[in-house]
């Protein structure tokens, strides 16, 4: 049921070198596999909402021997909410969480905050039921952001879509960049 972090991050394009922030990280499936990605010269910076569980993305960091993510409580709806610099990011995930976000133009502004003008942002988010009910997680049916909203979201605040990606049954995928 689940979209698969490893296949998803991969489509992204990152390489050796490059710095990534991961919005929203829960317990660092994404940001693990962006960690692997950009060796041992990249910088991932899981950035997590929720102070209860930055203790357990921490450790499961540790545990999966991955050195280059960096845990940071922050609040990734509000401007310099993340603790990163300004234009300092060469990718940005958010994966599973604009559908909870209160104030989801502040997420995607945060975002372009930190994204390098020429950088991407990964998205990935529940996809509705071919019957256009949820999925069986407990989302309701208002919190489902259908592909053809996000990417309105995603434009109105200046980015580009760039390319649909291939996720999961129950997931859909898009990858932005900077309007330039």
């Amino acid at each position: 049921m689940f979209s698969d972090p490893e296949q998803n991050v991969a489509q992204l394009g990152l390489r050796e070198g490059m710095k990534v922030a991961d919005l929203g990280s829960g317990t660092g499936a994404y940001s693990i596999a962006a960690g692997v990605r950009v060796g041992h010269t990249g910088h991932v910076y899981a950035v997590e909402v929720q102070k209860n569980l930055v203790k357990k993305l921490e450790s499961e960091i540790k545990e999966s021997g991955v050195l280059n993510v960096g845990c940071i409580w922050g609040d990734i709806e509000k401007k310099g909410g993340t603790k990163i610099a300004d234009n300092s990011m060469d990718a940005v995930i958010i994966a599973n969480v604009l559908f909870l976000s209160e104030d989801r133009m502040g997420l995607i502004d945060e975002a372009k905050r930190i994204l390098k003008k020429d950088g991407k942002v990964l998205f990935i988010d529940w996809q509705a039921n071919s019957d256009g009910s949820s999925p069986n997680i407990g989302l309701s049916p208002n919190n489902v952001i259908d592909s053809e909203m996000a990417t309105s979201l995603f434009v109105k605040r200046g980015f580009k879509f760039l390319e649909k990606i291939t996720t999961s049954d129950h997931h859909y995928g898009i990858i932005f960049t900077q309007n330039n």
